[in-house]
């Protein structure tokens, strides 16, 4: 469902009213891994297309993870002073496209030439809270509808007049070392500054609707009608799943895991702090800790690569509240190249704004190749305790190896609830934490 905020109307410039393309700089927000800069120079080639079509000079596109070495820059706001320093004097507009998202250039140059590029642009298609929710601090509890941020699905986009204005906040006043968790939430939040700055302004034509739909004629972005096809789904035996569980918890939540989804997997094995034979369960040697697990998830590493267990190229890592749905995971994972140094999951980051690292989530799940498992035990990486984050360690360590944390969203931490209904119709999961069932 496309969202039913009212849009509002573009401001027309009084006098400008052309755009050349080559004022528009497209910055695809792709990733290291191999995959997916695949499908970001698949979209990149086609914009080059369209282009070339309508025999416009080209925009300049860019992909995100080749600007500089700032393992940060995913996050938008770090990147901003290298877009104004480079873009700043010669250019319009600054438009962020997923890879999944899907460009009718002429259409979306039509929409930018109604907005003057003079002033301060924050462009996209809106979304708001239905509930105030954790992953957003509950901010606007009150009223949690009456703060917008942008589907970065759909595309959205800067003015550059908007770019400076930001880069010379960011110069002024670095970025806090906070954690990044929703980042179109937080970007829109920096944006607006309690009001100082613009709030999202919404654009009909920037859509979510499947490229398919008969609507989307109307449409200057939609996305991708079928998930990404790789080839035949990875067999299941070919993916080993380890579920963190403890005592108190044998109960109520492993009953759940074994009446629903464990049901698919072939091989998996719960890892408790006592060993359990109805289940079965297996002591790992690690006192059960009330938080962070590292201990527990470094000793399930540990065995991934001994000889207890088969011989696999993935390994699934879940608590014992997360479900999940094993066909899509195989499926996806075909796009996946084992060889690699693969570690996919829903990213967050903490202190990307002052050279931190992004990491896994790990109520969503994370999914490991055999290949990085092997680096991250030969690098010496280790907790610094049984209850540290084991998350967050595991991001420390990635980026001390400059492996690439991978993003999907296909994964998700919380409740579903707790997504925009819009985005829940775009993106099917693989992988909800809390007892929750996706759709």
């Amino acid at each position: 469902m496309e969202s039913p905020t009212k849009i509002h109307d573009a401001e027309k410039p009084p006098s400008e009213t052309q755009l050349d393309l080559r004022e528009v700089v497209f910055v695809i927000q792709s990733q290291r891994n191999s995959f997916h800069v695949q499908q970001a120079e698949k979209l990149r080639k086609d914009l080059l297309l369209q282009a070339q079509a309508v025999q416009e000079s080209p925009p300049v596109i860019l992909l995100l993870h080749t600007l500089t070495d700032n393992e940060g820059d995913w996050s938008i706001l770090p990147l901003l002073p290298y877009l104004s320093s480079q873009f700043g004097k010669n250019s319009s507009w600054i438009m962020f496209l997923e890879e999944g998202t899907r460009v009718k250039l002429h259409k979306l140059h039509e929409v930018l030439k109604k907005f003057d590029r003079r002033k301060e642009w924050f462009l996209g298609k809106p979304l708001h809270d239905e509930e105030s929710t954790i992953i957003h601090h509950y901010a606007f509890s009150e009223n949690p509808a009456a703060f917008e941020y942008p589907d970065f699905s759909a595309g959205w986009a800067l003015s550059i007049s908007l770019v400076n204005s930001l880069t010379s906040k960011i110069e002024e006043e670095p970025l806090k070392s906070d954690f990044t968790i929703d980042l179109k939430h937080e970007v829109a939040l920096y944006i607006w500054e309690d009001g100082k700055g613009p709030r999202l302004t919404g654009v009909a034509e920037l859509c979510t609707l499947p490229e398919d739909k008969p609507r989307a004629q109307y449409c200057a972005t939609t996305v991708s009608s079928h998930s990404p096809v790789c080839g035949q789904p990875v067999k299941s035996d070919n993916i080993f799943v380890a579920v963190k569980t403890c005592k108190k918890f044998h109960s109520d939540r492993v009953p759940v895991v074994k009446k629903t989804w464990a049901k698919r997997a072939s091989l998996l094995e719960y890892y408790s702090d006592y060993a359990d034979p109805s289940i079965p369960t297996i002591d790992l040697g690690v006192p059960n800790t009330e938080r962070g697990h590292c201990g527990k998830t470094f000793a399930i590493l540990r065995r991934f690569l001994s000889s207890h267990v088969p011989k696999t190229d993935w390994l699934l890592i879940v608590d014992d509240d997360t479900l999940i749905s094993l066909p899509r995971l195989q499926a996806l994972l075909s796009c996946y190249d084992s060889s690699e140094l693969v570690c996919l999951g829903e990213r967050y980051g903490y202190g990307l704004g002052q050279g931190g690292y992004s990491y896994i989530t790990g109520g969503g799940g994370m999914v490991f190749s055999r290949e990085a498992v092997v680096q991250l035990l030969v690098s010496g990486c280790k907790c610094y305790s049984n209850d540290a984050p084991d998350d967050m360690v595991l991001g420390m360590c990635l980026n001390a190896l400059r492996v690439p944390v991978t993003h999907s969203p296909l994964f998700h931490q919380f409740l579903s609830h707790t997504v925009p209904s819009s985005i829940r119709y775009t993106h099917t999961h693989t992988h909800t934490h809390t007892h929750t069932l996706f759709t």
